[in-house]
């Protein structure tokens, strides 16, 4: 498929395709006349980069997630360079999820204050 069609499968357009391939996440096939052509395992790595941008995930972060489908595994989260990025992932998330708890807090404490002096 072409990159007009492989963007319009995965919801994405055909610049940030161009992007994925610059930093090496996605390798086009030239045809004789210079057309990228793209087949249905770039469509799972795209489908997969997209998804993991989609929660949070950065660019690099998505490496071992392609570089593991791209061995042949299932899905993109099999091998240990996936491992490691969720697990690095989900405790930059417990981190923040603890400091926005402490963040309501205060909020909730400022909030209930201000109430009082208001009704005083």
């Amino acid at each position: 498929m072409r990159i007009g069609e492989l963007a319009e499968r995965t919801g994405t357009s055909t610049r940030s395709l161009r992007y994925y391939e610059q930093h090496g996440l996605l390798e086009a096939r030239r045809t004789s006349n210079g057309y990228r052509e793209y087949d249905e395992i770039d469509l799972r790595l795209v489908r997969e980069i997209r998804s993991l941008l989609e929660i949070g995930f950065n660019l690099e972060d998505t490496r071992p997630f392609v570089e593991c489908l791209r061995s042949g595994r299932a899905t993109g989260a099999e091998c240990p360079g996936s491992i490691e990025v969720l697990s690095r992932k989900l405790a930059d998330l417990d981190s923040c999820i603890a400091r926005l708890h402490v963040a309501r807090a205060l909020v909730e404490r400022e909030l209930a204050q201000a109430k009082d002096e208001w009704e005083s």
